[in-house]
C-alpha cells in the first residue's frame, strides 16, 4: 500500500510541475495565433495556426517583424508587420516606401500589391504596422499608430496547415 501512495504523490507532483511549467509556457513565452481573414497574405494565409513569441518583443522590435497586436476597438488580436518605428516619418508615394526620405524595399510584398500614398511622422513611442495584403488590411491606416505596450508577441512560428509550416 505505501508503493502505491507513493506512486499517486509522484504522479500528482508531475501533474503539478507541468501544469505550473504550461501556464509559465502560455503567459510569458508562446501565445496561440490562429490568422483570420487575408490581410497578412501572401506570408501568412487565413487559417494559419501557430505560436508567437512574448519574450521575442521585449527582446526589441525591428522594421518588418511580424507582430501580434492588442487592438482596443476589436477584441481579435491582429497579426501584422512592422513597418515604422518610433520618431520616423513613413510615407508611401506611387506604390514606394520612403523611412525618413530614404527609399525602402519590401521583399515580402506580393507582386501587383497597391499601398495608397499617405505620409505619417510617428512620435517617439509609437510604431506603425501594416498587412502586407495593403488592400484589404484594416491596420495603422485605419487604428492609426500603436505603441510598445499594445504589441503582445512578436514572430509568427506557423504550425498547421504543414505546407505553410515555418517561422514568418
Amino acid at each position: 500500500m505505501n508503493n502505491w501512495k507513493k506512486t499517486i504523490v509522484e504522479l500528482l507532483k508531475t501533474i503539478a510541475i507541468s501544469l505550473v511549467l504550461v501556464f509559465i509556457l502560455i503567459n510569458f513565452v508562446l501565445i496561440s495565433v490562429r490568422v483570420d481573414g487575408s490581410s497578412m497574405y501572401p506570408t501568412l494565409h487565413d487559417g494559419d495556426f501557430g505560436f508567437s513569441f512574448v519574450l521575442k518583443k521585449n527582446l526589441g522590435i525591428d522594421r518588418f517583424d511580424v507582430v501580434v497586436v492588442n487592438n482596443e476597438d476589436n477584441a481579435n488580436r491582429l497579426v501584422k508587420r512592422v513597418i515604422g518605428l518610433p520618431g520616423e516619418t513613413v510615407e508611401y508615394v506611387h506604390n514606394v516606401l520612403y523611412i525618413n526620405g530614404v527609399e525602402t524595399a519590401e521583399p515580402f510584398l506580393g507582386e501587383g500589391v497597391m499601398t495608397d500614398d499617405f505620409k505619417i511622422t510617428l512620435n517617439d513611442d509609437e510604431y506603425f504596422v501594416m498587412g502586407d495584403n495593403r488592400e484589404v488590411s484594416r491596420d495603422s491606416r485605419y487604428y492609426g499608430p500603436f505603441n510598445h505596450e499594445d504589441f503582445v508577441a512578436s514572430g509568427v512560428l506557423v504550425l498547421w496547415p504543414l505546407s505553410d509550416f515555418g517561422l514568418k
